[in-house]
C-alpha cells in the first residue's frame, strides 16, 4: 500500500498550489509572470484578431471551440495521409489509409488517443511531433477552457464572478454576462501551465533513459539469428517529449504500440511512478482550482471530497481484485503484465488511467482479472472520478445538476443551483446527455457482436463481449485504453469508433456550457432556509449514489454478461 498512499499524498501536496496558480491563470488577472509570457501571447492574440479582455457569449465561445477543432482536424488528417512524402521520415513510414488516418485524427482531436496502429511503425517523426504531440498539447487545454467557461456561467458570468470575488455590490444584468474569451483561455493555460510542466517531465524522463532523438533507430543482430530473422531494427525517436504530454494531458497514446509497458517508454520503477503521477496531477489540480476560481471554498471541498471517495473505492477494489480475489491464483493472469513492475503496480495504473481518462497502460488490460476490467469500465462509464483535463469536472457538473434536479423533486421544491432555477429547458438538455451514452455504446456494441466478422475479437466467450464493449466505452469516455485482442484496424472499427469518439466529446462539452449560460441569464434568488445546500456531505453522498445508480441501471446487463460472467467462469474452472 506504500505506493498508492505516497501517490495520493504527493498529489494533494502538489495539486493544491498548482490549483491556486491555475485559477489565477484562468481568471486572467494580472500576475507576476506576465512579463515572462506576454511576449509570446501578444503575437498570438494579434494573429487571431482577438483581445483577451473582451468576453464572448456562450455561442461565440462554442463557435470558436468548434472552429479550432475543424481547422486542426483537416490539417492533421491530411498530414497522416501524406506523411510518406514529407520530411522527418528517416524510417520510410508509408502513408496511412483514409479510414485509419480518420480514426487517428478524431481520436487525438478528442483527447482520447485510442490507437488502431503502432506508432513506431506507422507514423513518421513529423506526424508524431506535430500531428500527435500538437493535438496532445492543445486538446486537453480546450477541455479546460470549456469547463472554465461553464463554471463562469454557473456563477452568473465572468463579470459577476469578478464582482463577487472583489465583494462588489453592482447588480447583475444580461449585458454583463459573458463566459470568457476562448482564445485567451487556451493560450494562457497552454503557455503558462501545460508547456512548462511538459518541459520538466521531458527532462525527468530523458534522465531515466527514455529516448529523445531525431536519428533513425539502430539495427541489432539477434542472439539467435535465423534466415527469416537476421536483424532487428530498434525504433527510437523523440519519445520523451511525447510521453510527457501523453501522461500530463490525459492523452495516453504511446509512441510504441504496447505503450508504457515497453522498457524504452517506461524503463525504471522511478519512471513508472513519474508517469503515474503525471496522469493525475493536472486533473487533481483542476479540482483544487475550483475553490479559488469560483470563490466558494466549501463547494471546492465538496467536489474534491466526492471525487476522492470514489477514487479510493475504485482503486481499492482494483488492487484487491489483482492481489486477493479468487482468480489471482491463476498464474496465466500474469500474461501481459510486466514482471519488473508487478501485478499491484499494474492494478494501480489501471485504476488511475481509467479514473482520469488517460488511457495509457503499463500492462495489457485484456490480461487483468475480470473484476479489475469491470472496475475500469465502471470508472469510464461514470467518467467523473477526477476525469480528463477539464472533461472530468465537466461530467461532475452534469451529475451535480442532475442531483439538484432529483433532490428538488424529492423535497417538492423547484430545483435551484447557486440561486438559479433549473427548469424544463435545462432538464431536457441534461436528458440528452443521460440517454446519449447508453444509446451510442450499447447500440454499436450490439451491432458489432451481432456480426462476428465485424468484431474480429480473439475470444468468442464472455470475455469477447467485454472486449467489444470496452472498446466503445473507452471511445465514448475519451479514454483510449483497450482490452486488445481485437482486429480493430478495419474500416468498420475505424469509422464506428470515430463516430463514438466525436459523440462522446463534443456534446458533453457543449451542452453543459449551454445549460450554464441559460442559468446565468436568470435572476438570482436569495438563499433561504429552504434552499438546497449542495456543499454538504449529505449532498455529496446523494451525488455519488446517483452516479452509481445511473451506471448500474443502464449497463448492468452487459456487465453481467461480460466481466461478471467471465469472473464466475474462471472461478469455477480454478475450483475444479
Amino acid at each position: 500500500m506504500l505506493e498508492p498512499l505516497l501517490l495520493l499524498a504527493l498529489l494533494i501536496l502538489v495539486g493544491w498550489p498548482f490549483g491556486r496558480y491555475l485559477a489565477a491563470v484562468m481568471r486572467g488577472a494580472p500576475m507576476r509572470s506576465d512579463a515572462m509570457f506576454s511576449w509570446a501571447e501578444r503575437p498570438l492574440y494579434a494573429l487571431l484578431g482577438t483581445r483577451p479582455q473582451v468576453g464572448m457569449s456562450w455561442r461565440g465561445y462554442v463557435g470558436a471551440f468548434l472552429l479550432s477543432n475543424l481547422l486542426l482536424a483537416i490539417t492533421v488528417w491530411v498530414l497522416f495521409m501524406t506523411q510518406a512524402w514529407l520530411p522527418l521520415n528517416p524510417d520510410g513510414v508509408p502513408n496511412m489509409s483514409w479510414d485509419l488516418a480518420l480514426h487517428t485524427m478524431v481520436s487525438f482531436l478528442t483527447n482520447t488517443n485510442q490507437q488502431h496502429y503502432s506508432g513506431q511503425a506507422q507514423l513518421s517523426y513529423l506526424s508524431q511531433m506535430t500531428g500527435i504531440v500538437g493535438l496532445q498539447v492543445v486538446t486537453p487545454v480546450m477541455g479546460l477552457a470549456m469547463v472554465a467557461a461553464t463554471l463562469r456561467g454557473l456563477f452568473g458570468g465572468r463579470q459577476a464572478m469578478n464582482q463577487e470575488l472583489s465583494h462588489s455590490t453592482t447588480s447583475d444584468t444580461k449585458a454583463t454576462i459573458d463566459v470568457g474569451n476562448y482564445w485567451a483561455d487556451v493560450i494562457r493555460a497552454t503557455l503558462r501551465f501545460v508547456l512548462p510542466l511538459c518541459l520538466v517531465w521531458s527532462a525527468l524522463l530523458t534522465w531515466q533513459g527514455v529516448p529523445a532523438t531525431l536519428s533513425a533507430g539502430p539495427v541489432a543482430t539477434p542472439v539467435e539469428a535465423t534466415a527469416e530473422f537476421k536483424e532487428q531494427k530498434i525504433p527510437l525517436g523523440p519519445v520523451a517529449p511525447m510521453v510527457a504530454i501523453k501522461q500530463l494531458g490525459s492523452n495516453g497514446g504511446g509512441w510504441y504500440g504496447p505503450n508504457s509497458s515497453v522498457p524504452l517508454e517506461n524503463p525504471t520503477p522511478l519512471s513508472n511512478f513519474l508517469e503515474l503521477f503525471a496522469i493525475a496531477i493536472i486533473p487533481v489540480s483542476i479540482v483544487f482550482m475550483v475553490a479559488p476560481f469560483t470563490g466558494r471554498r466549501r463547494f471546492g471541498t465538496m467536489v474534491f471530497g466526492t471525487m476522492l471517495a470514489m477514487s479510493v473505492l475504485s482503486a481499492g477494489i482494483s488492487l484487491w481484485s489483482e492481489s486477493y480475489s479468487a482468480t489471482t491464483v491463476d498464474t496465466a493472469l500474469m500474461e501481459g503484465k510486466e514482471v519488473r513492475l508487478g501485478a499491484e503496480a499494474s492494478a494501480l495504473w489501471a485504476a488511475t488511467t481509467t479514473q482520469i481518462n488517460n488511457g495509457s497502460v503499463n500492462s495489457m488490460l485484456d490480461s487483468a482479472a475480470p473484476l479489475t476490467g469491470m472496475m475500469s469500465m465502471i470508472n469510464m462509464l461514470i467518467n467523473a472520478i477526477w476525469g480528463g483535463v477539464g472533461c472530468g469536472l465537466m461530467q461532475f457538473l452534469v451529475y451535480l445538476m442532475l442531483s439538484v434536479f432529483l433532490a428538488g423533486l424529492m423535497t417538492g421544491r423547484t430545483p435551484e443551483l447557486f440561486g438559479r432555477k433549473i427548469e424544463g429547458p435545462e432538464v431536457k438538455l441534461l436528458a440528452i446527455l443521460v440517454l446519449l451514452q447508453p444509446l451510442v455504446i450499447l447500440g454499436f456494441t450490439a451491432v458489432t457482436l451481432a456480426v462476428p466478422n465485424l468484431a474480429g475479437n480473439s475470444n468468442p466467450g464472455f470475455h469477447g463481449i467485454s472486449q467489444v464493449f470496452y472498446e466503445y466505452v473507452s471511445a465514448f469516455a475519451n479514454n483510449g485504453s483497450g482490452f486488445e485482442g481485437l482486429g480493430d484496424a478495419t474500416v468498420w472499427w475505424n469509422v464506428s469508433c470515430a463516430i463514438v469518439l466525436a459523440l462522446g466529446r463534443f456534446p458533453s462539452l457543449v451542452i453543459p456550457l449551454a445549460i450554464s449560460a441559460m442559468l446565468a441569464a436568470k435572476r438570482r434568488s436569495p438563499e433561504s432556509s429552504g434552499t438546497l445546500q449542495v456543499e454538504t456531505p449529505t449532498f455529496a453522498f446523494t451525488l455519488i449514489g446517483i452516479a452509481v445508480i445511473l451506471t448500474l441501471l443502464q449497463f448492468m446487463p452487459v456487465l453481467v454478461l461480460g466481466p461478471v460472467a467471465d469472473h464466475l467462469l474462471l472461478t469455477e474452472l480454478l475450483a475444479r
